[in-house]
């Protein structure tokens, strides 16, 4: 019966955002219409997209809630290897979109922030990879430069080393169920491109993410819902503002696409499942900076 009534839930979760966006979209005009596919061909015409690496250097921070000792300071090493579209907005004469899809690998170790001279602090040295989804908007500036806020997505898998010798018991116990296995997790990030040239790009961001201790799909399922349809009606007022005022759109989709990213990452350092009953997760704070190479 409760399995039942979940999934009747998640029905409902999934069911809600589509009809909101469906009832904004018979709404729109033709040309409305016309938008909606090129977004959908952006997916499919693979000759609209431009290889692109990014290099990345970070400052991360760790936590976990039942975790008694505190983590050293961390520092991260990422590589990113997908493809970029680029094409002008329909909103206004001066604003791009940008979606950038990739795959991505990363290292995030003590020794890389110069170790650490307290022995009660954890060490840790972290394997990640995953694949990422971002999107932005971008205010030209002349014919190559643009200023773009940008929001992202990842889901990843992460090999979790704890290197303290001295754990008490209930440091150990924790550690003992992340060691020798990639775990599952996801994480959001906010910033600001700076297109510099067609080729250049240098960047800022600012990641939360989470390393689950194990994967419970249905739990993870129904708080993925419930951020998806967050997501979903905030997509709809942000074109919204677009519509009445473009030169306030980028920083718009900044400001509440970062902060449902924080406020969800917030809600699941306390359960890696928000919000259904589940154990903390290994918590990251990373601060990005970087470069990215379209070709």
């Amino acid at each position: 019966m409760k399995q039942f009534s979940f999934t009747i839930m998640l029905l409902l979760m999934i069911i809600s955002p589509l009809c909101i966006i469906a009832q904004d979209s018979t709404e729109t005009d033709d040309d409305d219409w016309a938008w909606e596919w090129d977004d959908v061909n952006d997916w499919i015409s693979w000759s609209q997209k431009k290889p692109t690496i990014s290099l990345n250097y970070g400052l991360s921070n760790i936590s976990q809630e039942d975790v008694e000792e505190a983590f050293a300071n961390n520092a991260l090493l990422e590589l990113k290897l997908g493809y970029t579209t680029r094409k002008d907005s329909r909103y206004a004469d001066f604003i791009e979109k940008f979606n950038y899809n990739y795959a991505f690998l990363n290292y995030n170790s003590t020794s890389l922030a110069g170790g650490t001279e307290d022995t009660s602090e954890i060490d840790t040295k972290n394997w990640q990879f995953g694949l990422g989804w971002s999107d932005g908007y971008g205010y030209k500036i002349g014919s190559e430069g643009a200023i773009i806020p940008y929001y992202s997505s990842t889901l990843s898998f992460t090999e979790v080393d704890f290197q303290n010798d001295s754990l008490n018991a209930n440091d150990e116990d924790i550690m003992n169920r992340y060691y020798g296995t990639f775990r599952f997790g996801s994480s959001s990030e906010f910033g600001v491109r700076g297109q510099i040239t067609d080729l250049l790009i240098v960047e800022a961001g600012y990641e939360t993410g989470a390393v689950f201790e194990g994967w419970l799909f249905w739990k993870w399922a129904g708080s993925a819902v419930i951020e998806v349809a967050a997501n979903g009606v905030l997509d709809v007022f942000i074109k919204e503002v677009f519509k009445s005022s473009p030169a306030a759109g980028p920083i718009v989709f900044l400001v509440l696409k970062g902060a449902l990213g924080y406020g969800l990452y917030e809600l699941r350092k306390g359960e890696m499942n928000w919000p259904f009953p589940s154990a903390p997760p290994i918590a990251f704070d990373n601060f990005k900076f970087g470069m990215t190479f379209t070709f």
